[in-house]
């Protein structure tokens, strides 16, 4: 199974339930989980299942529209409650993330305008709804691909953190996306992926799906970066991001912020590439971001046979960091590239 031939996340054709790649089995298992209870989907956003900004507000999307479909009653004001609730349920899971927000803001001002139609006729709608939202951004994704393609030079070699690809989104990946167009093309880039502790994510997803597209992809660990870039090896950095703020500050996943600082003192530009979904202009600056806290065992105990830590230890597990505005050198969206100053150009894509 092809993990390019499958959509990152999907509504089931009979309508009753969602289905994820279980990415957490990554790359040792291609498995797709069917999931329609709320629970269990707040799970699968929490514990990283389902994953990356966009495929995250997907998720959201379908939760809501899954929700909406629970109800047995014509009572449009038990579907608003029920609505309600898994808002909030699903918005507990995965603080950071505008998508996840944005997503069900969307949902539920799409419910709000089906108020006098008939139960039948509301689920159609919010199934459609949700679809609508993936399809989106798959399109999103494919034209962050063509703007990127004007950034780069063929046989450049990019680096990226974390997995902004094709399992982050629901087809292409934001930061990967001119990556695969490349590919397409003959650019022949040289990919090197950092690991991305504590989750991998950079070796068990990033990794895996460039090199199943065929693109010549290097693993390295995080901290390999750095000398990476002063080796000459790389001539970009391509990130995701799962929160742009108004000044164009970017929270995304822990260890960019390294790499932005690295590739500024070796003169390497820093692209962020993003959704306009993902731009917050209602936060000001990257301050204000709620940056999630994971559990310790992450850093301690995940990926070892046994704890690779004195017991007791103290750990801090950040799953964010927010890379400043000034190293960042264009945020490249499916509208077009915002160049500095952020605050004017950002507003000037969103409109």
């Amino acid at each position: 199974m092809n993990i390019h031939d499958i959509d990152t996340v999907a509504i089931h054709p009979d309508g009753e339930s969602m289905v994820i790649i279980d990415q957490t089995l990554l790359p040792g298992e291609v498995k797709l989980l069917s999931l329609s209870g709320r629970e269990e989907i707040w799970e699968a956003i929490r514990s990283l299942r389902v994953r990356g900004a966009p495929a995250i507000g997907a998720a959201a999307a379908i939760g809501a529209y899954l929700a909406v479909r629970r109800v047995y009653s014509d009572d449009f004001n038990e579907m608003h409650a029920a609505f309600i609730k898994e808002k909030g349920y699903l918005a507990s899971a995965r603080p950071t993330a505008v998508n996840l927000f944005w997503a069900s803001e969307r949902m539920y001002k799409r419910f709000l305008s089906c108020r006098d139609m008939a139960r039948g006729e509301l689920i159609a709608a919010m199934r459609s709804e949700a679809q609508a939202i993936m399809d989106e951004d798959a399109e999103a994704c494919r034209m962050m691909g063509e703007h990127g393609l004007t950034l780069a030079r063929p046989g450049w070699g990019i680096l990226t953190h974390c997995n902004a690809g094709k399992l982050a989104t629901i087809r292409y990946g934001t930061a990967t996306a001119p990556i695969y167009l490349g590919q397409q093309r003959g650019y022949n880039f040289r990919v090197y992926a950092d690991e991305t502790r504590p989750l991998l994510q950079g070796a068990r997803l990033t990794a895996f799906e460039l090199q199943a597209a065929g693109v010549d992809v290097t693993l390295q660990c995080d901290n390999m970066a750095a000398s990476t870039m002063k080796r000459g090896l790389v001539q970009a950095v391509f990130t995701g991001a799962d929160r742009v703020a108004a000044n164009g500050d970017t929270a995304n996943k822990i260890g960019t912020l390294a790499a932005a600082i690295a590739a500024k003192r070796y003169g390497i530009p820093f692209y962020v590439f993003a959704p306009v979904s993902t731009i917050d202009l209602n936060t000001s600056s990257g301050e204000h971001i709620d940056i999630e806290q994971r559990d310790p065992s992450e850093v301690t105990d995940l990926w070892y046979k046994k704890p690779m830590a004195p017991d007791g230890i103290k750990v801090l597990n950040p799953a964010f960091d927010v890379t400043d505005a000034e190293l960042i050198t264009a945020i490249v969206t499916e509208r077009g590239i915002a160049r500095p100053p952020y605050g004017e150009s950002l507003k000037a894509l969103i409109g």
